[in-house]
């Protein structure tokens, strides 16, 4: 074998490695979250269905779902999102 098959060959075992860890870590945690967690920024997704605009949620209406912290502007918002997650959730996890 020469030595450019070679190197080739070790660099398609390198890439096959970094996806595989890539779409293991994803597979984990399938939700786009900020530095602290928390999944659309901070902002009640329930909102945007019930109200058209986007909304600032509150730590005090703070739920945990697919690994990261959902906030909601009041407690009948967070009710919504616990009822029916899949139906607010942004798709594609908000990549």
């Amino acid at each position: 074998m020469n030595r450019t098959r070679f190197i080739s060959n070790i660099l398609l075992i390198v890439m096959g490695i970094v996806l595989f860890s890539y779409s293991s870590a994803w597979a984990k945690n399938p939700i786009n979250t900020n530095w602290r967690g928390l999944a659309a920024k901070g902002y009640d997704v329930v909102a945007y269905f019930t109200e058209g605009k986007p909304v600032k949620g509150k730590s005090d209406f703070e739920y945990q779902w697919q690994g990261a912290k959902w906030r909601f502007a009041n407690a009948e918002h967070k009710s919504l999102f616990e009822a029916d997650p899949e139906k607010y959730a942004p798709q594609y996890g908000g990549y």
